[in-house]
């Protein structure tokens, strides 16, 4: 059976959004209820959630979705979180990023640089 462009096209968004997003929807959810996931990130005028937390529920519905339910803008936010995480990883700060900020900002968008690491 011959794939359209279209699925191939979605198929590796999935993949890449799936490579980037190594937290599960429940570790995303702990985490977006501490203190240091509310104070990092841009809060754009009138809104009180900056948007790398309002993207991390969002990440949560996504990973929660199936496949077969995911619509045009649940690809176009899968993309937005991959760039993301892509342009945030390449910023990494020198030292140990245990405790700060940049870490912080990534785990809002589904990624714990740590995870990659041994202990």
């Amino acid at each position: 059976m011959e794939h359209s462009k279209e699925q191939e096209e979605q198929a590796a968004t999935i993949k890449a959004f799936e490579d980037v997003v190594n937290m599960s929807p429940s570790a995303l959810e702990r985490w977006l209820q501490t203190q240091q996931s509310r104070q990092v990130g841009l809060t754009h005028e009138g809104e009180h959630e900056a948007v790398g937390h309002q993207s991390g529920r969002r990440i949560v519905e996504l990973l929660r979705k199936k496949h077969a339910q995911l619509d045009a803008e649940d690809y176009r936010q899968m993309r937005k979180v991959v760039g993301y995480v892509h342009r945030h990883l390449a910023q990494r700060p020198s030292g140990d990023v245990r405790d700060t900020r940049w870490r912080w900002s990534l785990m809002n968008w589904g990624h714990d640089p740590l995870r990659d690491e041994p202990d």
